[in-house]
């Protein structure tokens, strides 16, 4: 049998036989070690390790001190606990409903309540089945045969999903006799997925596992209550509208109810910021509203939609910008990389800030300064502004929930708002959509119809984006004073064409290549609905234009 020369991260060679999987070409060179492997490239070429070899070049292994291998080990031990609860009580159902503090929360479902007395059972039996080491087999099956092995488990939000699949055939995942479906790669057999940890949480369960940063241990857990009740309120209001998943938002758009789905996401969305609006109104002392979020969250329609409502309760909103509170270029603090770090909160003018804000909120007049980007130094006008007596001073940026932003005013004086784009749409009970996809593909069309960025550039910037929201806004969500939930359920039909019509640019030899298959896969999976349904106040206008607050 012919030989294949392989070339190791650290320029070692080894030769192996064509047609061997590569979980054996691992076992046999030795290349395990304490890290969980799920995964190897060729050639930067991802692969699952039941593959067989079949063709010479670079090999490398990903385990789970790598962010692609968390979400692999993530998935992984779902299967695993899905398996043990189906042989605890056979007649359950399960939910992974959303990720909390790199979590996943879910309920079971089954005649009598989840009670914490059933947890120790089904963390016994997952950890059976990793003792066991079942090999998690891929298979292929015709898209008729996975709706009948789905029908006959009771599956029905499986089954919507695969009707709507153009494929003729689907690839399933199997443990010891158990199918289920995922979007994903999976790890070779449960005997890699010693490490988890799974807790009874509110009304169903918490199942974690480690991070890259420590893939050996399992982090100290933090509650985040205000996050919670803002993605259970978005489930609730997927309720109503009867759309929880991809297969039951495809029947709307087929059977033509996409149109009262859209208005009701919209009303949705206009009572939520009404009522905020109400809530700065009723503390009587607030004259100052921070908004803030990561990026692509929709706070700029955001503001704009609350200055409306604030406008309703007799209230007069004055913003002020951010932006023009930066440093002159060269004070802007460096990173350790040393680049500019202008998402560091010390590229801001942090005392010119405050004592405008002390001004303003004294009643006096104030000339606010203008930065100007492309010369990267501050400049001045004659224009002055001045804050009414019923006047609230809205301000939007990353941070805003950050006290150190505005130290010298009151808290009493301030109301926070920490604004996302949270969905509760899943593919189906066992497959997530990711917050970060969400935002990504607005960012994506926003920067290509407004900023003139390809999809490519957008996607290269993210992991640097993704750091400066984890450094500067995620640590401070829970100090707001109320959340407002930016998805909307039905977006992702409308941005899919724009988005995959830039994601179809990347070349195969570009390093942000397979995200972009990734991508082009996961908005697949959604029906087309034309943009013009959209209203023109709609916060989906910020990324798609034709919105009635500005224009690109």
């Amino acid at each position: 049998m012919s030989k294949l020369k392989l070339i190791l991260s650290d320029n070692r060679e080894i030769f192996v036989e064509k047609g061997k999987p590569i979980y054996e070409i691992i076992e046999e060179n030795k290349l395990r070690g304490n890290i969980p492997i799920v995964l190897a490239t060729i050639n930067g070429e991802i692969h699952e390790l039941y593959e067989k070899i079949d063709k010479e070049g670079n090999f490398n292994i990903i385990d789970t001190s790598k962010s692609i291998g968390v979400n692999v080990y993530t998935r992984s031990i779902q299967f695993v606990m899905i398996k043990a609860v189906k042989e605890v009580f056979p007649d359950a159902v399960v939910t992974i409903e959303h990720s909390i503090n790199r979590g996943l929360i879910g309920e079971i479902h089954r005649e009598c309540s989840l009670s914490i007395d059933d947890i120790p059972i089904i963390k016994e039996k997952m950890r059976e089945i990793i003792e066991k080491n079942f090999i998690i087999n891929k298979v292929c099956v015709t898209k008729a045969e996975a709706i009948n092995i789905f029908q006959g488990y009771n599956m029905d939000d499986k089954v919507r999903f695969l009707k709507h699949l153009t494929d003729e055939y689907v690839m399933l995942y199997e443990i010891d006799g158990l199918y289920d479906y995922f979007y994903g790669h999976m790890a070779y057999s449960t005997g890699e997925l010693k490490y988890f940890e799974l807790n009874y949480y509110e009304t169903g369960f918490l199942l974690r596992f480690p991070l890259e940063s420590d893939p050996l241990k399992i982090p100290r857990f933090v509650g985040y209550k205000k996050l919670d009740k803002i993605y259970y309120e978005t489930e609730k209001w997927g309720n109503i509208m009867g759309v929880g998943d991809v297969g039951s938002l495809n029947d709307k758009v087929v059977n033509g109810d996409i149109f009262n789905i859209i208005r009701v996401s919209e009303g949705f969305h206009e009572k939520k910021i009404a009522n905020i609006a109400d809530l700065v109104y009723e503390r009587e002392k607030i004259k100052l509203v921070l908004i803030a979020g990561p990026s692509s969250s929709g706070k700029t329609t955001f503001s704009r939609r609350l200055g409306i409502q604030l406008t309703v309760n007799g209230l007069i909103p004055v913003p002020i910008s951010l932006d023009d509170y930066f440093v002159n270029r060269e004070l802007t603090p460096k990173d350790e990389n040393g680049e500019y770090d202008f998402e560091s909160i010390y590229s801001l003018d942090l005392e010119l800030f405050n004592s405008n804000l002390q001004d303003l909120l004294e009643g006096k007049e104030v000339c606010i300064p203008n930065y100007n980007f492309k010369t990267g130094k501050r400049e001045w006008t004659e224009d002055k502004i001045i804050l009414p007596s019923n006047g609230v001073l809205i301000v939007e940026g990353i941070h805003g929930l950050n006290e150190i932003l505005t130290s010298s005013i009151p808290k009493e004086q301030k109301f926070k708002i920490y604004i996302s784009a949270l969905t509760q749409l899943n593919i189906d009970n066992h497959n997530r959509i990711f917050t970060t996809d969400v935002r990504i593909i607005r960012r994506i069309v926003r920067d290509f119809l407004s900023r003139g960025y390809g999809a490519e550039d957008t996607l290269k910037m993210w992991a640097s984006i993704r750091r400066g929201e984890e450094k500067n806004i995620f640590v401070f969500q829970e100090e707001a004073d109320t959340m407002f939930n930016s998805t909307l359920v039905y977006e992702l039909c409308i941005l899919k064409k724009y988005a995959l019509a830039e994601l179809a640019k990347i070349d195969e030899d570009s390093p942000v290549y397979y995200e972009a298959l990734r991508l082009k896969s996961f908005l697949g999976f959604f029906k087309d609905v034309n943009v013009e349904m959209v209203p023109e106040n709609s916060l989906l206008r910020e990324f798609v234009g034709g919105s009635c607050f500005y224009k690109y």
